[in-house]
């Protein structure tokens, strides 16, 4: 039998639309313009020959006619999602894609994932490390660890861990001539930058690390500027100044004795570590096993 459908991409930005009640976060969900997602939902309205929204000033109101195609919508979305799942599962069942942001990868996650395979050997594990977005069914990824507020339109975000910033540098810097004993000694140590405050605009900062500590006259502003924390990480390490630490990436370099926290001094991050993955992904094997390595791996910090 055919099947006389409306294009999908009309279908999907009204789905997001009518569940954030906005096209402004529908447009972010999809990574389209909001003219694109305005567009799609003009022509569905004028294929399907009814009137989804009312547009008030500031907000959208779904019509009856949409409040009662939606649930039906929403599930055959999710239904479309397992079925491409299925579809994928059957040739790539023992390999799990896991997108994850690089610093992560390489301080966090690689040291443990030894454990993973020994727990599950009958498991690949591909990692992709990209600070970039994940289209799950583009980019055939299972699940992503991200770094943000949590808040991922139509995914599933889990909590793995907070994370807090504070100083960290070699054992080298607490000797010498100009020992790092208090927070003031800083004045005589090179500060080095990472551009997270760039990057996200409420990250902490040395300005915000130094006045929770109660200095107040030292330039935080003066110090190399890295445009990646790993190579920040590792001028630290070689002794070359002290950087600003996410709690949960220095620990491996802190119990081999690579770096040392100074001060008992942090500030708590506005962002954390979460797993994100689509709701029907965590019904596959390989996905809830390693969602729940992970949970558990992550509770321990």
């Amino acid at each position: 039998m055919s099947r006389r459908l409306p294009p999908l991409n009309a279908l999907r930005a009204f789905e997001a639309a009518a569940r954030h009640l906005s096209f402004t976060k529908a447009a972010e969900e999809l990574h389209v313009t909001q003219a694109a997602i305005s567009h799609q939902v003009r022509a569905l309205e004028e294929y399907l020959s009814v009137q989804l929204f009312r547009r008030q000033n500031r907000a959208v109101l779904l019509t009856d006619a949409a409040q009662l195609s939606l649930p039906r919508l929403r599930e055959a979305f999710d239904q479309l999602a397992e079925a491409v799942e299925s579809i994928r599962g059957d040739n790539s069942e023992n390999l799990l894609t896991v997108s994850v942001t690089p610093s992560f990868a390489a301080k966090w996650l690689v040291p443990r994932l030894d454990g993973f395979r020994k727990a599950r050997p009958d498991l690949e594990v591909r990692l992709d490390a990209s600070t970039q977005l994940v289209d799950f069914g583009r980019d055939n990824v299972d699940v992503a660890i991200r770094y943000g507020s949590g808040r991922y339109g139509g995914l599933v975000s889990e909590l793995l861990m907070d994370v807090e910033v504070s100083p960290v540098c070699s054992p080298r810097l607490l000797e010498g001539e100009q020992p790092l004993a208090t927070p003031g000694d800083l004045r005589r140590h090179r500060l080095l930058h990472t551009d997270w405050a760039a990057q996200r605009g409420e990250e902490p900062d040395w300005r915000m690390w130094l006045l929770a500590a109660g200095v107040r006259d030292i330039d935080w502003t003066k110090g190399p500027q890295f445009n990646d924390w790993m190579l920040a990480m590792q001028a630290a390490i070689e002794g070359q100044g002290v950087v600003l630490g996410r709690s949960a990436l220095v620990a491996n370099d802190i119990a081999a004795g690579r770096l040392v926290r100074p001060f008992n001094v942090s500030v708590p991050g506005k962002f954390a570590y979460y797993l994100v993955y689509p709701e029907p992904a965590v019904k596959r094997a390989k996905v809830a096993a390693f969602r729940d390595w992970l949970t558990a791996e992550a509770a321990q910090e």
